[in-house]
């Protein structure tokens, strides 16, 4: 069995090395792919512009203007004659948030206890009037240090950031991106190796030799760990190039679990091959059941626990929902195999399953 399985994974070599263009942009794809989605996704918000209506026009007004100015979050886009004007403001765009500073702001800020400032905002989208919320409260905690003004209170929060201390949306996006980087492209590989062997007329002749269905896969599915390994360690490197994702975690650990992974992708690929009846029909299946999925019910984007209970059935079969777990695990939090050992089982459960289903359907097809 062993020279058979070498033989067979022989060929594959050389199949894959014989058409080098197509390796080069499986290799390179992901890179320029990373570069784009990591650019493009991000929920940081920068320069939400917001206008001012000042009815104090005093240098306790002044200065709390400039304290929003200063502010990287805001972006100053001029003073407003009247807060009835604020609607207007929004309907054309010219602002996300209107600061409305009332007549007796600065003498209420000395005579106390309490001045009311008005913050309209344009909640359209309700991301942006969250952070606009967010990020206002925070400029006045800070003017109000500034101005010597203290609030007593019997508690107080001290929010401490753990993992992610720059709140760098692209830290949470990046691990996701190479789930869906890796999920794609390893099964792309795998895709077409069957039909490939159809289509060119080879197919027979592997069949009339003495080979066991379980050595054609399994001698299909090894050289392409390889690449997929090193496809792998590029997307990764290229994102802590690009976006300076770090790796909190032990590198050896997030490499054998990615080999896992990537296992489960090439088996998958290789179900997809056993169904399709032309390279150009594997690759649209493919890229359809491997792109939306992990985009959308992975836990890339959106938390599973917010999901109708069918889609988080659904997500639940998914390889990429439990490789975002170990993967967000290990580069951000630094864990171990204990603290992901279900995750890893589950994604080895899977992987186990759909290769003996491309088997089973494999000996069908030979039937």
């Amino acid at each position: 069995m062993p020279r058979r399985l070498v033989a067979i994974m022989r060929k594959e070599l050389i199949h894959i090395l014989r058409d080098f263009r197509s390796l080069m942009i499986v290799l390179l794809m992901p890179v320029l792919m990373i570069a784009l989605y990591g650019y493009g996704i991000t929920l940081d918000m920068r320069n939400i512009d917001f206008a001012v209506v000042d009815d104090s026009h005093t240098p306790e007004s002044r200065a709390l203007i400039d304290a929003f100015r200063r502010n990287g979050f805001f972006h100053f886009a001029g003073y407003a004659g009247a807060a009835s004007a604020a609607e207007e403001i929004f309907r054309s765009r010219n602002a996300k948030m209107v600061l409305v500073i009332p007549r007796d702001f600065a003498q209420a800020l000395r005579t106390g206890p309490s001045v009311k400032v008005q913050v309209l905002v344009d909640a359209t989208d309700s991301n942006v009037g969250t952070y606009v919320g967010t990020y206002a409260a925070n400029v006045f905690r800070l003017f109000n240090q500034s101005q010597g003004i203290v609030q007593a209170s019997l508690a107080t929060v001290e929010p401490k950031i753990l993992y992610n201390p720059d709140m760098k949306s692209t830290h949470f996006f990046v691990p996701g991106l190479i789930a869906l980087l890796l999920m794609l492209t390893s099964a792309l590989l795998t895709s077409i190796t069957i039909t490939r062997e159809k289509e060119s007329g080879t197919m027979e002749q592997i069949l009339v030799s003495p080979i066991h269905p379980v050595e054609i896969i399994i001698g299909k599915v090894l050289p392409y760990v390889l690449i997929g390994m090193a496809n792998g360690a590029l997307i990764v490197v290229s994102a802590m190039a690009l976006f300076g994702t770090p790796v909190v975690g032990s590198p050896l650990l997030l490499l054998v679990l990615s080999v896992v992974y990537i296992f489960v992708a090439l088996s998958f690929g290789l179900l997809i091959s056993t169904i399709a009846k032309s390279q150009q029909i594997a690759m649209l299946m493919t890229v359809m059941s491997t792109i939306l999925p992990t985009f959308l019910m992975s836990g890339f984007l959106f938390p599973i626990a917010s999901m109708p209970a069918p889609l988080q059935l659904v997500s639940r079969a998914l390889p990429a929902t439990y490789y975002l777990v170990i993967i967000r695990g290990i580069m951000l939090k630094g864990v171990g195999i204990s603290d992901i050992l279900p995750e890893t089982l589950a994604l080895a459960g899977i992987g186990a399953g759909i290769l003996a289903i491309a088997i089973k359907r494999f000996k069908v097809t030979l039937d």
